[in-house]
């Protein structure tokens, strides 16, 4: 039991640093959101929620100028500012917009965020386990290189399971955009889009690095996905 005691602590460690995170994020997303009032977002969020049987899909808007969606550790559906000034100029359709909303809303139903805690507390226990293990194994490395050694390979770890929440949450929203009538058009569109309006390219970067998927190989999953359904190609 005493030799599990670093990976049970890292464990322990993880859990924490996880829901003081996710306490934190909650506080400042309550000081700086307002509700999403939009006539024609919330007319393409009704049919969202009708295909879910549900009243109402609440979407508020984050006050940063970033270009982004987040689920919150709560459930709640967030859109920057910045984003939805996005749509605001032109740049992006109230469906692109709203294939952001069925992704993000995707995440929750799926339990990323459960899920992201789970993970990070596996990870810090790889991490400190790698650490001990190259350190034994390779004492001449010496502390430091040990670290960015187990540091580098948990990065890869972790990049990769987040890579695998982006598909499935991506899939999740292709089936509720196909059953609420907006096809995955809006969905492929908007990736298309994507790197331009963060100013983020990722076309030479390894992928096995990047925490999300590659455009084209994000679309290319979307399309297996609808032929596999027999859903109706998007244009």
């Amino acid at each position: 039991m005493i030799k599990f005691a670093p990976i049970l602590l890292a464990v322990a460690y993880a859990v924490a640093l996880y829901l003081f995170s996710a306490w934190r994020t909650k506080r400042v997303l309550d000081q700086a959101s307002t509700p999403l009032r939009d006539a024609e977002l919330e007319q393409l969020t009704a049919r969202m929620a009708r295909a879910l049987d549900v009243p109402k899909i609440p979407v508020a808007i984050y006050e940063i100028e970033p270009v982004n969606g987040l689920a919150a550790p709560d459930g709640r559906i967030f859109l920057t500012r910045g984003f939805y000034q996005k749509y605001r100029s032109g740049e992006v359709t109230a469906a692109e917009l709203s294939s952001v909303i069925a992704h993000e809303l995707g995440h929750v139903a799926l339990g990323h965020t459960r899920r992201r805690m789970i993970d990070f507390s596996g990870q810090n226990a790889v991490f400190v386990s790698l650490v001990a293990l190259l350190l034994r194994a390779i004492p001449v490395i010496g502390p430091l290189i040990a670290v960015w050694l187990a540091n580098f390979i948990t990065s890869i770890l972790a990049a990769r399971l987040s890579r695998r929440d982006e598909y499935e949450a991506d899939a999740w929203a292709s089936a509720l955009l196909i059953k609420a009538g907006l096809g995955t058009a809006p969905q492929k569109s908007l990736f298309r889009k994507l790197e331009a309006l963060t100013g983020h390219s990722m076309a030479h970067a390894p992928a096995w690095l990047l925490s999300h998927p590659k455009t084209a190989e994000r679309i290319a999953a979307i399309e297996a996905n609808e032929a596999r359904w027999g859903a109706p190609p998007a244009s």
